[in-house]
């Protein structure tokens, strides 16, 4: 299959692992041989399906998914830019330590939370105040991935099941009902609005061809 390129708007299946490029990190792997030598959980470690040029990727690594051919290695440098951006300034922010212990935590430098889905870092506490780093962790970091396509999917389940996976952040096992055909039902867990349930079934339907009944909890 060596002269088969990949396309805009294909699905495939991919195996990569991610490292920072200053440091040679590994932050992120479907290898669980490599997610368990950079002590990464690995139970759930697996190859990937996306739709290329869709956003379920990085813009860089994205990008580098198109006009490749099946089975061969490669490896690709992401810029912050093309990653998770730049680091702000904007996004360090000021916040009364009585903030925090109004939500029964206790911060201290060098603690990562999350508030309300947001990963938040804290760099200091003093006299009362809390500085809190918004920016990604990730942020300002150059990144390589090193990727192979494995095969290109066919398959209208599991193209469902990765925009599921992607899109509505949910189990595809349990959140699809039936596939019949061309039609799906798909049950979501989390109580949606009506425009984002519109936009994710626009989304499957000119992405797959499959008319997608999603419901809300």
């Amino acid at each position: 299959m060596a002269d088969v390129l990949t396309q805009k708007g294909q699905f495939v299946e991919i195996d990569f692992t991610a490292k920072i490029k200053q440091s040679g990190e590994i932050f992120d792997t479907t290898i669980k041989e490599e997610a368990k030598k950079a002590n990464l959980p690995s139970e759930r470690v697996r190859p990937i399906v996306v739709c290329i040029g869709e956003g379920m990727l990085l813009k860089g690594f994205d990008k580098a998914l198109e006009g490749k051919e099946i089975g061969k290695e490669y490896s690709v440098e992401v810029p912050s830019k093309e990653a998770f951006g730049e680091r702000l300034a904007s996004m360090i922010k000021i916040i009364p330590l009585k903030i925090f212990q109004q939500k029964g935590i206790m911060p201290y430098a060098g603690l990562s939370l999350n508030m309300d889905g947001v990963v938040v870092r804290i760099s200091a506490v003093s006299g009362g105040r809390v500085i809190a780093d918004f920016n990604h962790p990730l942020s300002g970091k150059d990144l390589v991935y090193m990727f192979k396509i494995r095969k290109i999917v066919m398959d209208d389940k599991e193209k469902l099941s990765s925009l599921v996976e992607t899109f509505l952040r949910e189990d595809p096992s349990k959140a699809i009902k039936s596939l019949d055909g061309k039609k799906a039902v798909i049950k979501s867990a989390n109580k949606l609005p009506k425009n984002f349930i519109d936009d994710i079934s626009g989304r499957i339907l000119k992405l797959t061809g499959i008319s997608a009944m999603i419901e809300s909890a």
